[in-house]
């Protein structure tokens, strides 16, 4: 598959590149896409919730009322989960949502969210491209000029460029990233994947 390579301008430059089919033109898997977001959210977690449980709980450890022969149901201390304020019966600790996924699943994901762009016509390559100063202005001119302003857009570099990603860091629906560590999550999140020709270069020796 090919596609046209335009300027910071949104011009045609009459480039053109070719999209690898090996990451770009494979039989999407959707079941390894879906564990591959579950992984990442899940990473996500910092999973420090707690809840008191009976042995937690401050209060007197008397028993309140004898075992049998009250009518309801038996219990010990004023901190028993079937009192209001007693302790909570399997409540949540903290714990690493964390689980793992094997090296080729995870790789699989990846060319299968990329070819998902590929297919919805939602991948732009443009030249590569710096910025003297980090500039929000400038950014939101660059979007304007390749026409996804307003949309979701994660755009892909070789490597980390501290003024673009400064440049874009207060928009809104933008995200930045080097092409080594383009994951399944960011490209799905996307409605539009801009990539420069280097990161393009990147991916196909990576993926």
């Amino acid at each position: 598959m090919e596609v046209s390579v335009l300027n910071i301008k949104g011009q045609e430059t009459g480039k053109k590149v070719e999209l690898n089919d090996a990451i770009f033109g494979i039989e999407p898997n959707d079941h390894v896409v879906y564990l591959a977001v579950k992984q990442y959210l899940a990473a996500q977690r910092q999973g420090t919730h707690k809840s008191k449980e009976r042995s937690e709980i401050a209060g007197s450890t008397r028993k309140l009322i004898r075992q049998k022969g009250g009518g309801g149901a038996r219990r010990g201390d004023i901190k028993s989960p079937v009192l209001r304020g007693g302790g909570r019966v399997f409540g949540p600790r903290p714990r690493d949502y964390w689980f793992k996924l094997n090296k080729k699943v995870k790789a699989l994901a990846r060319r299968s969210a990329l070819t998902y762009k590929a297919q919805q016509d939602a991948i732009i390559v443009v030249e590569d491209f710096n910025f003297d100063a980090p500039k929000t202005k400038v950014f939101v001119e660059l979007q304007k000029n390749l026409k996804v302003d307003g949309k979701k857009l994660l755009l892909v570099l070789p490597e980390t460029n501290s003024n673009v990603y400064l440049s874009a860091r207060n928009i809104q629906k933008v995200d930045v990233a080097s092409a080594n560590v383009l994951n399944t999550y960011r490209v799905m999140n996307a409605n539009v994947l801009v990539l420069t020709e280097n990161a393009l270069k990147v991916v196909n020796e990576l993926f």
